[in-house]
């Protein structure tokens, strides 16, 4: 994979990326900076729209100009044009620390969420949960919930365990039920699974927090490339552009030191990637 363009943006916690099909363009979320992204190549045109609070995943719907998000606090849909807000659910408020981290959506149009807590990250107090016309806990006991992605038949679910550097694989019901849970890899020590996505092939292409590059995992678990990045945390990775060519990775600059930073000019920026590897659309929100 060769690097090909990068987008200066020096997000704190860039995170959540994920390319509109139709729209031709990219949009990713700073989650601390509170900032939603879209870029769009073609023109060069990037826009950045302020949000409520800090907003750690999202996913298309049918309205052009709706999201499905998890904020810190909740799940909800959000116009970022208008900044209009609705409110779905707050499975977890007033629970100290806790805030919603990664999500997405599933083949079949649920968006998922999982949470963390920033108080104590190894407490296994968190969960991942699914809304639709209601919110229902599907995992628990976990540290940090990331990482959240399907093979391309929507038969098998990834879920990444952050500080337990494991990835588990599940097989997925069309209720959306996790069942079979097997250990798809455990990442060295140092190496944070992050974000991830699967390509057209059924391949994982995980975003390792803390070793500066991305592993590509056939669907038997086994390293097929790895892309080295010149940060040290990238944190979310999606496939995009009009061939689902371009691997796009998003980085961050949370929680290091100022010489640290110094010495990583660059954490924070949106990295393009393009090679042999071909990435398929996401799947969109139906209420």
């Amino acid at each position: 994979m060769q690097l090909v363009n990068e987008l200066a943006v020096g997000c704190e916690l860039g995170e959540s990326v994920l390319w509109h099909p139709s729209a031709q363009c990219l949009w990713w979320t700073d989650i601390h900076g509170l900032t939603l992204y879209r870029f769009t190549p073609h023109s060069n045109q990037l826009t950045r729209f302020g949000v409520p609070e800090r907003l750690t995943a999202f996913g298309f719907t049918s309205d052009p100009g709706r999201l499905i998000v998890s904020f810190a606090s909740g799940i909800a849909s959000y116009w970022p044009a208008s900044s209009e807000l609705q409110w779905h659910a707050k499975p977890e408020q007033g629970l100290a620390g806790q805030r919603f981290n990664d999500g997405r959506v599933d083949p079949a149009g649920r968006f998922w969420a999982g949470t963390m807590n920033e108080q104590q990250p190894d407490n296994a107090s968190s969960a991942l949960y699914r809304w639709r016309a209601d919110c229902r806990r599907e995992l628990s006991g976990l540290q940090i919930s990331n990482g959240l992605c399907w093979s391309p038949d929507g038969a098998t679910v990834y879920h990444a365990d952050s500080p337990t550097r494991r990835i588990t694989a599940y097989d997925f019901s069309a209720q959306g039920r996790f069942s079979n849970p097997r250990l798809f890899v455990e990442t060295p020590e140092g190496a944070y699974p992050d974000g991830a996505c699967t390509d057209s092939h059924g391949n994982l292409w995980s975003a390792h927090w803390g070793a500066g590059e991305v592993v590509c995992y056939s669907p038997l678990g086994d390293i097929l490339t790895r892309v080295s990045l010149p940060v040290s945390q990238p944190s979310c990775v999606a496939f995009g552009g009009p061939d689902y060519r371009d691997l796009y990775v998003t980085s961050a600059w949370e929680g290091m030191s100022e010489s640290q930073r110094l010495a990583e000019p660059r954490a924070g920026n949106v990295f393009v990637y393009r090679g042999f590897a071909q990435g398929r659309a996401c799947d969109f929100y139906r209420p």
